[in-house]
């Protein structure tokens, strides 16, 4: 029985064996339940006077003190919530902007609608990223999670858009979407059953590239003081660091491990991708 169900979900168990994907769900599953339980680790509050400045970390203080003696570990794992919220909230949008768009525009390719979509697409594209986000959170005065996730997945969609597109246009003209459409089943019905039922893998690993991405652009606006306009994010403990030139005073301790922290989570979800690329492509497949 065991053998069968590997039988009937190959792609799964591909995924599941490859060196890549164990690594990198490792990595990454060990900062979010570092996110979720690590303030249960610590007894200070994020914004609260732990105890002497400069401190180095120590059994007392893991990840060292603030020039204000703040807690490094304690603003930190708060941080991280916060951004790991921003990065799955504006993904998940971005991620599902993009793949109706590109459904539609596919399933209808070369068509007046398939061309006005994708004309919007490509202003989107054309526009700098960073610079609209930047206008855009200047402009509001008040930022909660969900409104930044909101404005990062506002420009992050279009490239998935494209992709998604070009993947439908080849799948439209399959014998069983023509046989569906002979059948009489309705443009939803063939984009959900036909269409986006054989992309399943596909959007995974797209979505996996938008978490990356959202969570990077979540990063640069928190860096830049532009991210929630309460509470504390990764981007605001590093962007505190180097208004407070820690690095210049020997406090290497309270930019470095956050900066540290995020390289391994984006590293971890890249190394994620690229697994299932070659556990879904048969021809990337490691014997």
């Amino acid at each position: 029985m065991v053998s069968n169900f590997w039988k009937e979900h190959e792609n799964l168990y591909y995924a599941l064996t490859n060196k890549k994907v164990i690594f990198g769900l490792i990595v990454f599953i060990f900062i979010v339940l570092l996110a979720i339980f690590g303030p249960m680790l610590t007894p200070y509050e994020y914004e609260e006077y732990a105890g002497d400045p400069y401190l180095a970390p120590s059994k007392e203080h893991w990840f060292g003190t603030t020039i204000m003696g703040k807690d490094v570990f304690t603003r930190t794992v708060y941080g991280l919530r916060s951004t790991l919220v921003v990065g799955f909230l504006a993904g998940t949008i971005a991620t599902l902007i993009g793949c109706v768009i590109g459904f539609v525009a596919g399933y209808y390719g070369g068509s007046l609608f398939d061309e006005f979509l994708m004309m919007m697409t490509n202003i989107f594209v054309v526009i700098p990223q960073l610079a609209l986000l930047i206008v855009i959170s200047a402009v509001l005065e008040a930022r909660g999670i969900v409104l930044m996730s909101v404005i990062v997945a506002a420009t992050a969609w279009p490239w998935t858009a494209r992709a998604v597109r070009a993947q439908t246009l080849s799948l439209k003209n399959q014998e069983y979407v023509n046989l569906s459409r002979i059948s009489g089943l309705s443009v939803w019905k063939i984009l959900k059953e036909d269409i986006a039922a054989n992309m399943f893998s596909y959007v995974f690993m797209v979505f996996i590239l938008q978490f990356n991405g959202t969570m990077l652009a979540t990063v640069q606006l928190e860096f830049l003081g532009l991210g929630p306009t309460k509470g504390i994010s990764l981007g605001l403990v590093m962007q505190d660091a180097v208004n407070w030139n820690a690095i210049q005073l020997g406090m290497w301790w309270w930019s470095i491990i956050p900066g540290l922290i995020l390289t391994l989570m984006i590293t971890a979800l890249y190394f994620v991708n690229t697994g299932l690329d070659a556990a879904f492509n048969p021809r990337l497949r490691e014997m």
